[in-house]
């Protein structure tokens, strides 16, 4: 799943608009990808396309659509979508499926070896999904698409990256484009205004603020931090903030989960799993949040219960709607003098299934996802687009909205995004989020999780060099 803003002083939408326009043409400046145009790329059926799909001449159809946009604002969005996809397109009918990024990632192997799976499928980077399902033959390679409907210049090419896939199968970020991504996301802090005002504490503006609120709301009888981590993935997205935070920039982190960097065992990363520790044994964070559901704790926290949660923009549509104006937003706020950094990038790709009997009706609809169009219904339902379009020009930046455009053109301009950790490896998403709740009860120490995380990123990495590493 997938931080960035803190603009106190752009108050007029004239000087908003022309910020989000030089992302716009930075965004764009990264988004041609050489190779990547069509040629010779493998279509549906072994050829390339060289046409661009036209749905209404394709008869009766039924696309069976696969996705995790269940929270109100991104499920919002996508409803919106197909209604607007099939009144243009009378002959389609949407199947959708919508299922928890958990529950997904269960059944999506199994629904895609079978013999009728669905048409699009939203599937998570790296190796342990998308690589696994591009290596067995289940997903189309979208290159001559791409060609078609301009993808290449649409999206930034370090985003449209992590949607590849290598010719052997045995690592992502190069290869073939296997998924498109609607979303841009990154892990952010929430924090109750309220709650804030109630402790008279004051939103930080640097790290350091922030951490020293912590011991300050504690005493003032406020939960410091609203947390859930009974569903193991968002003890991953804070440790991946508290990570970044520790080493001072993106680029350490992130070419360790590309296999360029040194690896995981770092002071950042015994940093960032001590202050995890620390957080939980002084009560910062809730007793018992091993326990406690992510869902349950977003709903705590707009309840009044916890001054910071830290957690992605996709939660933004679904707190606001309770907490109104007491809901404030910003990215992880940096170390002084330092540039903003935080784990994020884009949602879960959408793909294109290799038994599918309609690919080209599915690549239309993959391209109307992510369109202009598509930005301008994302960002009324709250939901941040990959690339914002001109409706993004007209939010308040005093606003957790327009805060969290914001924070996405300050963190893509000061290149601070992390890709998540559980790209890394095959494996490292259930070995790391285990682990992590292990830090959390203290029966696993700081060291020892640093020590584990080499160890499975070195056996990998070793096994790609021999021969014996990949997707599966």
């Amino acid at each position: 799943m997938n931080a960035h803003h803190r603009h106190h002083g752009r108050g007029r939408p004239r000087r908003r608009a022309a910020a989000l326009g030089a992302l716009g043409a930075l965004l764009l400046a990264a988004a041609c990808v050489p190779g990547t145009d069509g040629s010779g790329a493998a279509g549906p059926g072994g050829g390339a396309a060289t046409a661009t799909p036209d749905p209404g001449r394709a008869g009766k159809v039924t696309l069976t659509v696969w996705d995790q946009q269940t929270r109100g604002g991104p499920n919002a969005e996508v409803e919106r979508l197909n209604g607007e996809f099939q009144r243009k397109y009378p002959n389609v009918t949407i199947k959708r499926v919508s299922r928890g990024f958990n529950d997904l990632r269960k059944t999506l192997k199994l629904a895609l070896s079978g013999d009728r799976p669905p048409d699009v499928v939203q599937a998570n980077q790296g190796y342990s999904d998308m690589v696994a399902f591009a290596r067995a033959g289940m997903l189309v390679p979208l290159d001559s698409y791409a060609g078609l409907y301009s993808w290449n210049t649409r999206f930034p090419r370090t985003l449209l990256d992590l949607n590849r896939v290598s010719p052997d199968g045995k690592r992502f970020g190069t290869g073939q484009l296997y998924g498109i991504s609607q979303e841009g996301e990154y892990i952010g802090v929430y924090y109750n205004k309220k709650v804030l005002r109630k402790a008279g504490v004051a939103p930080p503006r640097t790290w350091r603020d922030l951490t020293r609120a912590l011991p300050a709301l504690k005493r003032a009888g406020q939960l410091p931090v609203q947390f859930g981590n009974l569903d193991k993935y968002p003890a991953i997205h804070t440790f991946g903030v508290l990570q970044g935070q520790a080493a001072g920039s993106a680029e350490p982190v992130r070419e360790t989960v590309f296999g360029r960097g040194g690896g995981f065992d770092t002071d950042a990363t015994r940093t960032a799993a001590r202050t995890l520790a620390d957080w939980a044994e002084r009560g910062y964070l809730p007793r018992g949040a091993n326990g406690k559901g992510y869902d349950d704790a977003a709903k705590q926290f707009a309840d009044g219960n916890g001054a910071f949660l830290i957690t992605g923009t996709w939660q933004l549509a679904d707190l606001r709607k309770p907490m109104g104006d007491d809901l404030g937003f910003m990215p992880p706020p940096p170390a002084a003098g330092r540039q903003p950094v935080t784990t994020g990038g884009e949602g879960l790709a959408w793909s294109i299934t290799a038994k599918s009997r309609h690919p080209g009706v599915a690549a239309a609809y993959l391209d109307f996802l992510t369109g202009a169009r598509a930005a301008t219904v994302m960002t009324e339902e709250g939901v941040l687009p990959l690339v914002p379009g001109k409706a993004a020009e007209h939010l308040d930046p005093r606003t957790a909205r327009g805060r969290m455009f914001a924070g996405w053109e300050q963190l893509n301009a000061a290149d601070g995004l992390v890709p998540y950790l559980d790209y890394a490896t095959p494996g490292f998403y259930d070995t790391l989020s285990a682990d992590l709740q292990e830090v959390l009860s203290g029966k696993l120490s700081p060291g020892g999780l640093a020590a584990r995380m080499q160890k499975e990123y070195a056996e990998f990495r070793a096994g790609q060099r021999t021969g014996g590493g990949g997707g599966e």
